[in-house]
């Protein structure tokens, strides 16, 4: 066995330290944020909250909870999530395919008009005049179809699929598969690493995504949480507003926004590690002989 040189060492060391570094100054504001949800309001604005929470309580744990609205629109985001990600997914992968073919007539102008789009929107008052002239207000459609394809993505999968061999597209046409066949039995399975981080990329944007559906829904029983929480951290703050300035809503005011970060990143924070495995596997999963 071949021992590491010294100079490898030192930067195995040197790495390592480097790593650990960085790992700390990411952990630490999150878990700042995790005690600050759980920490009484006299010790979060005497600045005494670092890791630990101090005047433990579960007032607004115990609020958001027990408010039936939260549950609704907790539903709302999961559905949102899903079917808007489920769009985005076939779509973008379509899209992609399509770009990655070379010899596709038209191609260029193809993807003129995705990146055009990147640079140039018809603006916020014609977007809103077209989802209610299509009577898509009021539906998850309005969340899912506006959004369905980010050309950052598009672009990312078209790269992909280009990366991946011809001869494998050639074999499975000699076999008699079709262009759908070929693109659910040949590539999509070699494909897992890409799909997962779009999954993930487009779960994560949707999730956290509350200007949408603030624009499109009528109704607060149509609401994601995310707007659900953003109307608790203005009804907190404002307290003299609302006509509830107890010590109850004194208390939700201190730490809201922590309980709300903790709140929308915790789904996210449970889903991730079964998306990562993806990143770090090999993205051919089979290779081509001869």
């Amino acid at each position: 066995m071949v021992r590491p040189s010294r100079s490898y060492r030192v930067f195995q060391g040197v790495n390592g330290l480097v790593l650990t570094l960085v790992v700390v100054v990411t952990l630490y504001p999150f878990l700042n944020i995790v005690a600050r949800s759980f920490s009484g309001e006299r010790q979060i604005r005497a600045g005494e909250v670092t890791l630990w929470p101090e005047g433990f309580n579960l007032t607004t744990y115990d609020i958001v909870f027990h408010d039936a609205m939260f549950w609704r629109n907790y539903g709302n985001t999961v559905l949102y999530t899903v079917v808007s990600t489920a769009v985005a997914m076939v779509l973008t992968t379509c899209y992609a395919y399509v770009l990655s073919k070379k010899d596709l007539k038209g191609r260029g102008a193809l993807v003129g008009v995705a990146v055009f789009t990147m640079f140039f929107t018809g603006g916020l008052i014609p977007n809103y005049v077209l989802i209610t002239q299509l009577g898509l207000k009021n539906s998850v459609w309005a969340i899912a179809l506006p959004n369905a394809i980010s050309v950052f993505n598009l672009l990312v999968m078209k790269a992909f699929f280009e990366s991946l061999p011809g001869e494998l597209e050639e074999a499975a046409q000699i076999d008699g598969l079709s262009t759908y066949g070929i693109l659910l039995r040949i590539v999509l399975p070699l494909s897992k690493a890409v799909v997962a981080t779009m999954v993930l990329f487009y779960s994560v944007a949707f999730w956290n995504s509350w200007f949408s559906a603030f624009l499109y829904m009528d109704s607060s029983d149509l609401m994601p949480v995310t707007v659900y929480l953003r109307n608790m951290i203005q009804g907190a703050t404002g307290g003299s507003t609302a006509g509830a300035a107890t010590d109850q809503l004194s208390q939700v005011g201190a730490n809201i926004q922590a309980v709300t970060i903790v709140l929308t990143a915790l789904p996210v924070l449970c889903v991730y590690p079964f998306v990562q495995r993806y990143f770090v596997s090999g993205v051919m999963l089979g290779a081509v002989k001869g």
